[in-house]
């Protein structure tokens, strides 16, 4: 199923991401993690891209198990870091052949191995040449693109970002994720600021539950995000008790989630980090407003 078509769907849903192995030897383990997430029965889970494109032969795999074996919708990812145009070719063709609609079209990290090279000499520059080219290849796929509620790390400001994300919506993405945020106020203003600048696709907010105290670090390195003084807080209290971190971490992504209900959000993406356990509660904790 696309997942555009489930977005127009006016019921509640909540959907994870999860990410592949980072090696053969622990494909087994993963694979298992993201089965007992697929149980839960999401509206559909997205299957990440391995950073620099090191792990992606796993991602089909692992996107065509969770729709085989749980009739979950997939979202496979793709990445315009160390992909050319042969192998962004073969994926698609990949993901056809597995029955999967729905494709996001990303940057990608760059691994520090990278960091130097001239971008020039990229097939893809930025997400929206792979956006033109999955469109151009193959339009019957249902793309997504990743949006930033604050302002992409590399972006000189939130209007130029803006202009950016409209100008990759054009080239044909049916819906955006956001990175992730911990203040639903930084949400509410961005989606305000891009209906106004044009942007009519819906925007999925993702969510990060933060369960230990050393996310934190990461999670302002990869997204810039700002941390309200009641998540410092919350951090600062229970961030030395793995038990309570952990489940203030879940109370507090909870909170956001049902915020966003609550203003007319109709899904929510949580970025999983392949943890059942914390998918599990969240769902949960969310079970007589999602209907279940």
């Amino acid at each position: 199923m696309k997942i555009i078509n489930l977005l127009k769907e006016e019921k509640l849903s909540l959907s994870f991401e999860v990410f592949p192995p980072k090696t053969e030897t622990s494909f087994e383990s993963v694979k298992s993690a993201t089965e007992e997430i697929a149980k839960l029965k999401p509206a559909f889970m997205s299957v990440t891209y391995g950073a620099g494109g090191g792990t992606s032969k796993y991602t089909l795999d692992i996107a065509k198990n969770i729709k085989k074996m749980y009739g979950v919708p997939t979202l496979a990812h793709l990445t315009c870091v160390s992909s050319t145009r042969e192998t962004v070719r073969e994926r698609i063709e990949e993901i056809k052949e597995a029955g999967i609609e729905n494709v996001m079209a990303l940057r990608g990290d760059i691994p520090k191995e990278m960091e130097n090279d001239d971008r020039n000499k990229w097939d893809y520059k930025h997400a929206i040449n792979l956006v033109y080219e999955l469109k151009s290849f193959e339009p019957s796929l249902c793309i997504g693109a990743a949006c930033y509620p604050e302002i992409h790390p590399e972006s000189t400001n939130q209007k130029d970002d803006i202009k950016h994300l409209k100008e990759k919506v054009d080239a044909g993405c049916d819906f955006l994720t956001t990175q992730m945020f911990f203040d639903n106020n930084l949400l509410y203003n961005f989606l305000y600021k891009i209906r106004e600048a044009g942007i009519t696709v819906p925007v999925i907010p993702g969510i990060m539950p933060i369960t230990n105290a050393n996310q934190v670090e990461r999670a302002i390195k990869l997204s810039g995000s700002f941390m309200p003084q009641r998540f410092k807080s919350l951090v600062d209290k229970f961030g030395s008790s793995p038990s309570a971190m952990k489940q203030a971490g879940i109370a507090y992504a909870t909170d956001q989630i049902i915020d966003l209900y609550a203003n007319n959000i109709t899904n929510v993406h949580v970025y999983s980090m392949n943890k059942p356990d914390v998918a599990e509660k969240i769902q949960s904790n969310l079970s007589d407003i999602l209907g279940r």
